[in-house]
């Protein structure tokens, strides 16, 4: 999967993708009106790695400090969209598909200390965070409520945007046992922490850097 991260400098923002957060429904809306775009494997582009390199390179070449934004979903729903989308037809390489895992397996694959090749996933609030665990984005949204973030682009750019969901994954039951909810809410309790934040403040979370 390639991570996509757009920069709008008219509008002074930063879209840092999260993957499985709706970020081609996004990408698809956006694209078109950006100045600058980014694409790498998903692994390297993160808040971090902007607010580093990137963020610098633009205060200096176009005196430009935009905002950044996101979008977080809840975390097991977040983890059940990869297992979805892994199970699909098209993917080739059987050392990543998980269709013949249950959800149960896919998740203590995920967190195992050596996770095989289809449970290597990343992590939304490693993507979003520094070392020392600060948020790195102004805008955080809730997956969950779209109309939030669709409010605050029509904000920014002055027109209506459709966010309709794209690269939807295929519809599959995949129930997650008692024990390995309890499991990833204890090994992921900071993801589940910012995501309830965003939650409570109605769906974006404004965040000073």
């Amino acid at each position: 999967m390639v991570r996509i991260m757009l920069i709008f400098l008219k509008q002074s923002l930063v879209f840092i993708a999260v993957p499985k957060t709706g970020t081609t429904a996004i990408e698809t809306a956006l694209s078109r009106k950006a100045d600058i775009i980014l694409a790498r494997d998903r692994k390297h582009l993160t808040a971090q790695r902007f607010h580093r390199q990137i963020a610098p390179f633009l205060d200096k070449t176009f005196g430009a400090t935009p905002d950044r934004f996101a979008v977080i979903r809840h975390p097991e729903e977040q983890l059940r969209s990869w297992y979805r989308y892994r199970m699909r037809d098209s993917l080739k390489d059987p050392k990543r598909t998980t269709h013949f895992l249950s959800f149960d397996q896919f998740v203590q694959d995920v967190l195992s200390d050596q996770s095989p090749r289809h449970a290597r996933i990343g992590s939304q609030f490693r993507i979003l965070t520094s070392a020392r665990k600060a948020l790195l984005v102004h805008h955080l949204f809730a997956y969950e409520q779209p109309e939030k973030l669709a409010a605050f682009l029509q904000d920014r750019f002055g027109e209506t945007f459709s966010l309709k969901r794209k690269n939807v994954s295929p519809p599959v039951d995949a129930p997650l046992s008692d024990d390995l909810r309890a499991r990833l809410k204890a090994e992921r309790c900071d993801e589940y922490a910012l995501y309830e934040k965003v939650v409570a403040a109605g769906g974006h979370l404004v965040n000073q850097i």
